[in-house]
């Protein structure tokens, strides 16, 4: 078996902020904590409609981030809908789903409404629409951003107890992308996918001795099983048959896959509590631990958190 990572994950189960709150570190005071960016500037707004009023984006990415709502008075019977919108890149946005605030009326002006960000992507922005008069508001993005020196260490430390706890498990913690070669297709009607948590199987493709490279079509010449956090199967249909060809000497057949738990919420807590204790050990530990204290074996209330993880499939 032969797999290469494709695409690494973009977020990890857990965050900096929460290993510094685990580790009892302490960056400074709490102004220099946070940070505010006006999405949608304070002030009176006139009417318009279809959330038109687009908000600046605030990269949020690997922060903790919080998005208030700030209404002032609004006109009579004026109305504000205002929602959080998500993106990759800063430019194409989608909703977010559980980023609508409540509507505002002239019941429930004047007052404050907060929506914690716990979704995935780097950039977020509020957009809102202003209905049948002019209405006061504004709209903020707040970041916990403490710092210290040692952030890149720590960021570091949280990646290395996360490839330390998918080597234990055999699973990826967080979304990611692999290739998985084989040198023929099976003679089963089916390919076992390494790793389990399958989300999707991006593609099948195969080499033939000439260089050519084929895709196979997806739900016609093979269906997908992702089966829970078990291993997930390329299957064939009813009366397939895998491709017959002469190979490519070196992995003639690769197939892409994208598996993993979707976000750090699904992430199931005793794996994030075997990743801060593997944590609060490297973060101790740096200049390495003395050979009479190691005694060459795992700590084993990290293996007990991780056992009924683990994946015991043979391939």
């Amino acid at each position: 078996m032969k797999v290469i990572l494709n695409t690494a994950p973009v977020l990890e189960p857990i965050t900096l902020a929460e290993l510094k709150l685990h580790l009892r570190l302490d960056s400074g005071s709490f102004a220099d904590n946070v940070d505010e960016t006006q999405s949608i500037v304070p002030g009176d707004h006139v009417e318009i409609a279809s959330y038109a009023l687009v908000g600046t984006g605030v990269e949020v990415l690997g922060y903790t981030a919080l998005v208030t709502l700030n209404s002032g008075p609004n006109g009579t019977s004026g109305t504000v809908d205002c929602k959080i919108q998500e993106s990759d890149d800063d430019s194409t946005y989608t909703d977010w789903s559980g980023g609508a605030f409540t509507q505002v009326t002239t019941d429930n002006d004047n007052d404050i409404q907060e929506i914690a960000y716990t979704g995935t992507k780097r950039y977020i922005r509020t957009v809102a629409t202003v209905a049948t008069a002019t209405c006061d508001f504004g709209t903020t993005i707040i970041r916990l951003t403490a710092t210290s020196v040692e952030d890149d260490l720590l960021n570091a430390i949280i990646t290395a107890a996360r490839e330390h706890v998918e080597d234990i498990t055999r699973r990826a913690l967080i979304t990611q992308t692999w290739d998985y070669f084989l040198d023929r297709f099976p003679s089963e009607n089916y390919i076992k996918i390494p790793n389990g948590n399958l989300q999707t199987v991006s593609s099948v493709k195969y080499t033939d001795y000439a260089g050519t490279q084929t895709t196979m079509t997806a739900t016609t010449d093979y269906l997908v099983e992702q089966n829970g956090e078990q291993c997930g199967r390329v299957v064939l249909p009813y009366a397939g048959t895998w491709p017959s060809f002469t190979a490519y000497p070196s992995n003639p057949v690769v197939v892409r896959y994208v598996y993993g738990w979707t976000t750090r919420a699904l992430v199931p807590y005793k794996i994030k509590a075997a990743m801060k204790l593997i944590c609060t050990d490297l973060y101790a530990n740096r200049e390495g631990q003395v050979l009479s204290t190691l005694n060459y074996h795992e700590n084993k209330t990290v293996m007990n958190l991780l056992y009924s993880y683990r994946l015991w499939d043979e391939f």
